[in-house]
């Protein structure tokens, strides 16, 4: 029987999630997370969300930077970056989590309904794309309304939305509000970076180069490379090509591609290019992958 908060958390999760890894609600933008078995060490990317878990734990590695978060904590992740990703779970006790995208939008209406000022210390730093925090009360009894709310197809349909809102409010209000502010400060850097992001992942199987993605962010191309290394540890072109292979993992294991049409379905001219960046990255062939797949 699940007993104390993060049981019921658990408890709450575990029937929203009967495969392993994310499993789509009946809300947009959420989804229930589970494994039972240790995942090694692999490349992940996410899209902005906070990822709360109630019970096991991941170890995130970004760049210099290692860190591990388990039941009771949340995940900030504020941009789309490429990082390691290692889950600690088990039969006896599985991993049971919530990813809830982070709606820029709607993010951005609830610092305008809140009536806080543009802050020009928030516009003018590069924080961590990547936090974690410790569940504070308000933030843990939002959860647990949110996943109740899960379990009930009316519900959903009628307060899945605000359910959302008040995830996000209370992720506003906690202590990782700072990078969440940085997200949405329109004439800050984070905030066009992360507006550059989201034009790369919407057209990263495109030809695309510096000037452009400087031009999304309104930044000269020097001022755009130097924060956009700054804010996501790769040079743009590097993230690109990190994008392409992370998506073409999903399209062979998940589609069943060839290895051909993959590398077309992500941008590549070159299928032999493609295997070998492919290879060199996850140390293993595509054609392996579409086999696992």
């Amino acid at each position: 029987m699940f007993t104390d908060a993060n049981q019921t958390l658990a408890g709450l999760i575990q029937p929203l999630a009967p495969r392993p890894g994310f499993n789509p609600t009946r809300v947009p933008g959420v989804q229930a997370m589970a494994w039972d078995h240790y995942v090694a060490s692999s490349p992940q990317i996410y899209e902005p969300s906070l990822i709360v878990l109630a019970q096991g734990s991941k170890l995130a590695r970004l760049g210099a930077r290692t860190f591990e978060y388990g039941g009771g904590q949340y995940l900030v992740q504020a941009l789309s970056v490429p990082f390691m990703c290692e889950t600690f779970a088990t039969p006896a006790r599985p991993l049971y989590g919530v990813a809830v995208a982070i709606d820029r939008a709607v993010l951005s209406e609830l610092v305008q309904r809140m009536g806080l000022p543009p802050d020009p210390s928030v516009q003018a730093q590069t924080p961590e794309s990547m936090t974690s925090a410790a569940l504070d009360a308000p933030m843990r009894e939002s959860v647990e309304r949110l996943l109740r709310c899960l379990h009930d197809p009316l519900d959903c349909q009628v307060l899945g939305a605000a359910r959302v809102r008040e995830v996000l409010y209370a992720a506003l209000r906690g202590p990782q509000a700072g990078v969440l502010r940085a997200l949405v400060e329109q004439q800050g850097h984070f905030a066009r970076i992360g507006a550059a992001l989201q034009y790369l992942r919407d057209h990263y199987d495109q030809a695309l180069n510096v000037s452009t993605l400087a031009q999304c962010a309104n930044m000269s191309p020097s001022t755009f490379h130097a924060h956009f290394k700054r804010s996501t540890l790769l040079s743009p072109v590097q993230y690109l090509k990190r994008l392409r292979l992370l998506k073409a993992q999903q399209v062979l294991a998940g589609e069943g591609l060839g290895v051909a049409q993959a590398a077309q379905r992500v941008g590549y001219q070159s299928t032999s290019q493609f295997s070998r960046e492919y290879k060199r990255y996850f140390a293993r062939s595509p054609v392996s992958e579409r086999r696992q797949g």
